[in-house]
């Protein structure tokens, strides 16, 4: 019996559909031109845009924790003034200084899916125009975690 049981287990492991893998690059990339591009760097849209202090998609896919970071933004500063998740309490009374938008499960993993597309940049490699003294490259770094 089981015998029988560890095989039935086996079989329906291997004869199991592949799971889906969790979101729509495509829509993620709209999701983040929409909401993202005011701010960040995204892909190949706005190679130029976004805010200095900002870092990029690419940049933020190539960190050891990267996917973590997308999966997570909406509980990043400064991101939870204006993101809004269903059913998540408001994280503070602060009014938004963006144009508010809500994002849900599935559109996060939308901007996953994306994100797992990009070319990921290593900030070792990295110049950092106007960036001041030895140490700039490590404070910046140190602020991006």
């Amino acid at each position: 019996m089981k015998l029988e049981w560890i095989v039935f287990v086996l079989l329906v492991v291997l004869l199991a559909p592949p799971a889906r893998a969790g979101g729509d690059p495509g829509r993620g990339r709209d999701i983040a031109i929409e909401h993202c591009a005011r701010c960040h760097v995204v892909g190949d849209y706005n190679k130029f845009g976004g805010l200095g202090s900002t870092p990029s998609f690419q940049l933020i896919a190539g960190l050891e924790d990267g996917m973590e970071r997308f999966r997570s933004f909406y509980e990043r500063r400064p991101h939870p003034v204006f993101v809004r998740v269903p059913d998540v309490p408001k994280w503070s009374d602060a009014p938004a200084y963006a144009t508010e938008f809500t994002v849900t499960s599935k559109s996060i993993d939308d901007i996953l899916a994306f994100a797992g597309t990009l070319e990921k940049r290593n900030l070792d490699n990295v110049p950092i125009v106007g960036a001041m003294g030895p140490n700039a490259k490590q404070r910046i770094k140190d602020a991006a975690q």
